[in-house]
């Protein structure tokens, strides 16, 4: 008996509040026919196929998966239970925060628990977020292998015809998880996203660009993609009004994140940031206000955000360093030890005197390691692990570590210099009470107002951090270029 999944709400084709109804036993042998017809219909035929089955069965229905779905390779892994699911986690995660399409359809069914014994890793919010990483990836929909037919037309490849199959039910199951999901969901969701694509560079930053241009589909594919012609259509069918909603359209956005693409230094950035601007009649205007805006623009997290459901594989990050940032951790060494100690202590993680990384007992590393997501390997702690503790401490409130951590970007130590990563972390400093931080601030306006001009206030500066800061000196230049950032925001706010 075969029956077809009907949403609350929804009607079936060409009726009018009908309710869902069983195929009679009449209806049977004529629907089993069909079904044979099909079964014999070559791939060419794949996108009506699915059709069907998505309207017999459900898009997520495991007979359509297991036919139409690209094949996978071997799982690397043969180790059973918790220890086998976590490396198998931790693989798939680098290779997702890669951009790797298959890689990330995995990792939303993992988190989205198809299979039973990945219950304990159920996550709607990271399962969508991957989602809508593998839907905006180009290599879910660029074309990658064509064959001419008999006719002399041009045929899609299998391989195109697969990959079109697990774009739309990685479209259905996104739009049902979000059905289910409040604001306060979707904005993690979007915030996880947008943190993603902005570790991928300039690549990750035409996404977002995507993303929010209406000339795109509802992912950031062409607009005449097949599967975003469906989930943009108004039908009970095929229209997915949640995805529609998850990125609303905006120039500015658009205009936003093709700048901060140009901004990589990205010469292919560069050209499509003018084609975006002559692309519609009011967004060249858009140009003056979207710089400062950029100016001021950072990612929503320090890194990933590693909490994970009880019982479930730690959320880790993945991402791939810079060069500037792989640079900057050469600089740690620079970096009294006393302030990775303080954000350890601010951590509850350390109870004992430490006066450098090999110090630290070896339960106070892997405690870190666990808090961020990360897998714990025998050794004293690297210059990445002291990194991550003042970036936890301070995303936790530790106004100390706050303001050395806007010191660290201002100066490109362990962190890749970012003038408004710094300002943020010496605002947030500020709003936790720190006289540092509350001088800096005060004195950044101060100067602004006068060009920046002022070398001995430049000076002080410094030499309050200096005294704060317990021997991590800045230079008076770099800090100058900091404040030269942040006047000129401040003077056009």
């Amino acid at each position: 008996m075969f029956r077809r999944d009907i949403g609350k709400g929804e009607t079936p084709q060409g009726a009018t509040g009908a309710r869902p109804r069983v195929a009679s036993a009449r209806l049977r042998p004529m629907i089993a026919l069909a079904l044979g017809l099909f079964a014999a219909v070559s791939l060419s035929g794949c996108d009506r196929i699915v059709d069907i089955i998505h309207h017999l069965f459900g898009p997520s229905d495991p007979r359509a998966a297991g036919q139409y779905a690209c094949p996978r390779p071997p799982d690397p892994f043969q180790t059973q239970g918790f220890n086998g699911q976590e490396r198998e986690i931790r693989y798939y995660r680098h290779l997702a925060f890669a951009n790797d399409f298959f890689a990330q359809l995995e990792l939303a069914n993992r988190y989205a628990a198809i299979n039973a014994e990945d219950k304990n890793l159920e996550d709607p919010i990271e399962s969508a977020t991957w989602l809508v990483m593998a839907l905006s990836n180009a290599q879910g929909y660029l074309p990658m292998n064509r064959a001419i037919g008999p006719d002399g037309a041009t045929m899609a490849s299998r391989y195109d015809k697969c990959r079109a199959y697990e774009r739309e039910r990685a479209y259905h199951m996104l739009d049902q998880e979000l059905s289910m999901m409040d604001s306060t969901e979707r904005d993690k969701v979007r915030d996880r996203v947008i943190y993603i694509q902005s570790t991928l560079g300039a690549d990750g930053f035409r996404t977002l660009a995507r993303l929010y241009d209406d000339q795109y589909g509802p992912m950031g594919e062409p607009a005449n993609d097949p599967q975003a012609v469906r989930a943009m259509m108004r039908g009970a069918n095929y229209g997915m009004s949640n995805v529609r909603t998850l990125f609303e359209r905006s120039d500015v956005d658009a205009y936003l994140y093709n700048y901060k693409a140009s901004e990589t230094g990205d010469v292919s950035a560069y050209v499509l940031l003018k084609d975006f601007e002559k692309s519609a009649p009011d967004r060249a205007q858009y140009a003056a206000f979207v710089e400062t805006k950029a100016r001021r623009w950072v990612a929503p997290y320090e890194f990933y955000p590693p909490d994970a459901p009880g019982g479930g594989v730690p959320h880790s990050d993945e991402s791939r360093l810079s060069d500037a940032q792989s640079y900057a951790l050469t600089r740690m060494d620079e970096l009294p030890f006393i302030h990775v100690v303080r954000a350890l202590d601010y951590l509850n993680l350390l109870h004992v005197a430490c006066f450098d990384p090999k110090d630290v007992p070896e339960q106070t590393v892997t405690g870190l390691r666990a808090m961020i997501g990360m897998p714990s390997q025998p050794g004293y702690l690297t210059p990445l692990d002291r990194v991550r503790a003042i970036e936890l401490a301070a995303v936790n409130g530790d106004s100390r570590s706050q303001l050395v951590l806007a010191v660290m970007y201002s100066e490109g130590v362990g962190v890749g210099v970012d003038y408004a990563r710094a300002f943020y972390w010496y605002q947030q400093a500020e709003k936790q009470g720190s006289p540092e931080a509350r001088y800096a601030m005060s004195t950044y306006f101060d100067l602004g107002l006068k060009g920046v001009a002022d070398q001995d206030k430049a000076q002080a500066v410094v030499m309050q951090l200096d005294a704060a800061l317990e021997g991590f000196k800045p230079s008076v230049n770099r800090l100058q270029d900091v404040l030269a950032q942040v006047s000129q925001t401040a003077q056009q706010q």
